[in-house]
C-alpha cells in the first residue's frame, strides 16, 4: 500500500483546533445537540431512535437512510446510495476503486487534500488550478488539453473548498459533456452544496447530470453534524458501489447506528436546519466584509458565493504565515495558511487565508481579531503611537 503524505490540514488543526479561543477557520455549520435535533424528530422517529439497537448495521447503510439520502436527489433509489464514516472514508474508497496504476486522473486545485494525495497516490494525476484572479474560474480548455487516451477520472469540488467558487451553470455542463465525450468518471465533491449565494447560483447533483458521475456529500458541512460521522456516495452504477463496499469492509465496515438514526432526522427536517443555517451564515458573512474591507492595506475581500469558508488576500508585509501564526498564538484566533492548501500538482496563491463563518461565535471572533489588527497598527512606543510597517 503507498504511504499517504501528511494530511497537512488535519494536522494543523490537531495542533490548533480545541487549543485557540476561536476557531475561525471551521468548515462546517453551527451544531446541534442530540436534544435539539430530537426535537425536530417526529414521534416515531424519536421512538426508533430511543429503542436503537447497538449492534452492527449493514455496511451498505440502514434501508431507512439511504432512502431519505435518495430523495435528496432527482433520478436515483435507496440501491444507488452506499454510506461511509464521512467523507474522507468516501474519498479514499471511491478512488481506490475508480483508479488503476496505469490510468491518469484530472484534479481541480485548490480542493480538500485528499482528493489529490490519495488520486497521486495510485496513479499520474494532474491539476487544473482555479484562476485567483478571476474569480476562481475553471479553465474548460485546460480540461480539453488535459485529457489523454488513459485518462479516466476528473474530480471536483464545487462550491469549492476553501474558495467557495460555484462555475456558472453553462461551463458545469460543458464540463459534463466532455467527460460523456471520453467517457470519464466525474467525481464531485458536493459536500457544500445547499449553501449558494444565492441559491439561483445551485448546480445540480453530478449524480442527477451524468451517467457517469458520483455525488459525494456528508452530514458535516452544510448540516453541522460532523459528529455523527456520516457520509455517502450517490452513483447510478450499482456495480461500481458493491465494488466499493467491498473496500469499505476493510475499512469501517460500518456505520455507527445511533449516527445514522440522527442523520435521518436531520434529513427529514433539512428545511429548517438549512434556513437556520442560512441565516447564521448571511449575518456573519455581512460582519466579516465589514471586517476586512475596514482594512484594505490588508486584505483583498470579495463575498464567496457558496460554501462555509473564504479565502481572502493578506497584503501585509509580514506574509501570511506570519500574520496566521501570531493571529492564533497573540489572540487566540484560528485562521488557516495558504501553506495547508499548497499542492503537487499547481501553483497556487501563497498569500491567501481559510476563515469559516458558520459558527455561532464567529461575531465574537472577528471582533477578536479586530481589536488585534488595531493593536498592531498603533503601537505605542515613547508614549507616541506609531504605525507598525508591518501592518500599513
Amino acid at each position: 500500500m503507498p504511504v499517504l503524505p501528511e494530511f497537512r490540514l488535519e494536522a494543523y488543526l490537531s495542533k490548533w483546533e480545541f487549543a485557540a479561543r476561536y476557531h475561525m477557520t471551521a468548515s462546517d455549520a453551527e451544531s446541534l445537540t442530540i436534544a435539539d435535533l430530537l426535537s425536530y424528530a417526529d414521534p416515531c422517529d424519536r421512538e426508533e431512535f430511543e429503542k436503537q439497537w447497538l449492534g452492527y448495521i449493514h455496511p451498505t447503510g440502514g434501508e431507512v437512510l439511504r432512502s431519505t439520502i435518495a430523495q435528496t436527489y432527482e433520478t436515483v433509489a435507496a440501491e444507488n446510495i452506499l454510506t461511509f464514516a464521512g467523507g474522507g472514508e468516501a474519498i479514499y474508497v471511491a478512488l481506490n476503486m475508480l483508479l488503476e496504476p496505469s490510468d491518469h486522473a484530472i484534479v481541480l486545485t485548490p480542493t480538500y487534500q485528499s482528493l489529490e494525495t490519495v488520486a497521486l497516490s495510485i496513479c499520474h494525476t494532474t491539476g487544473i488550478a482555479l484562476d485567483s484572479e478571476n474569480d476562481w474560474k475553471l479553465d474548460l480548455q485546460q480540461v480539453r488539453d488535459m485529457v489523454r487516451p488513459n485518462t479516466r477520472l476528473v474530480a471536483i469540488n464545487f462550491p469549492n473548498n476553501p474558495t467557495g467558487a460555484v462555475p456558472p451553470q453553462r461551463d458545469f455542463e460543458e464540463l459534463i459533456q466532455i467527460c460523456r465525450l471520453h467517457n470519464l468518471w466525474l467525481l464531485s465533491d458536493e459536500v457544500y452544496r445547499l449553501i449558494e449565494r444565492p441559491e439561483s447560483l445551485r448546480l445540480p447533483a453530478v449524480v442527477d447530470s451524468y451517467e457517469r458521475g458520483l455525488s459525494l456529500s456528508v452530514m458535516s458541512k452544510v448540516y453541522g453534524l460532523p459528529g455523527l460521522r456520516i457520509g455517502w456516495i450517490a452513483a447510478r452504477d450499482q456495480t461500481l458501489l458493491r465494488r466499493m463496499e467491498q473496500l469499505k469492509h476493510y475499512l469501517s465496515i460500518c456505520n455507527s447506528a445511533p449516527g445514522e438514526a440522527l442523520a435521518t432526522i436531520a434529513l427529514k427536517s433539512s428545511d429548517r436546519i438549512l434556513s437556520r443555517n442560512r441565516s447564521l451564515i448571511d449575518a456573519n458573512l455581512k460582519l466579516a466584509a465589514q471586517l476586512f474591507r475596514g482594512f484594505p492595506c490588508l486584505f483583498d475581500w470579495h463575498d464567496p458565493p457558496g460554501g462555509l469558508t473564504a479565502y481572502p488576500r493578506y497584503r501585509g508585509k509580514d506574509g501570511v504565515e506570519v500574520f496566521t501564526r501570531r493571529l492564533v498564538e497573540e489572540a487566540g484566533v484560528l485562521l488557516l495558511p495558504a501553506s495547508i492548501y499548497r499542492s503537487e500538482l499547481t501553483p497556487l496563491p501563497t498569500d491567501r487565508f481559510r476563515i469559516g463563518f458558520g459558527r455561532s461565535y464567529v461575531p465574537e471572533g472577528l471582533a477578536a481579531m479586530r481589536g488585534w489588527l488595531e493593536t498592531q497598527q498603533h503601537r505605542k512606543v515613547s508614549g507616541k503611537v506609531q504605525i507598525d510597517s508591518r501592518y500599513s
